[in-house]
């Protein structure tokens, strides 16, 4: 396994590990803090569980592209897959 072979799967991992922890991740800006945190502790969580959700698909998106391109390039660079 080569340097930039090593680099992406330490990537790829590293995204799946961001993702697999962003539960406790506060995704709002400022201003929909202040608006969710007058509604109450409930709706608070309920938007930030709502950004992350809409965050997620992108972001697998970008992931599965990553992986097909990381596919193709290792099928062109070595000649035993």
């Amino acid at each position: 396994m080569n340097k930039k072979t090593h680099r992406i799967i330490v990537v790829m991992i590293t995204a799946c590990l961001v993702m697999l922890f962003a539960g406790e991740a506060d995704a709002q800006c400022s201003i929909c803090t202040k608006t969710a945190s007058q509604l109450g502790d409930g709706p608070a969580k309920a938007l930030n569980g709502a950004i992350l959700y809409l965050a997620g698909a992108p972001l697998a998106i970008m992931g599965y592209i990553g992986w097909r391109w990381w596919k193709t390039e290792k099928q062109f660079t070595d000649p035993n897959s």
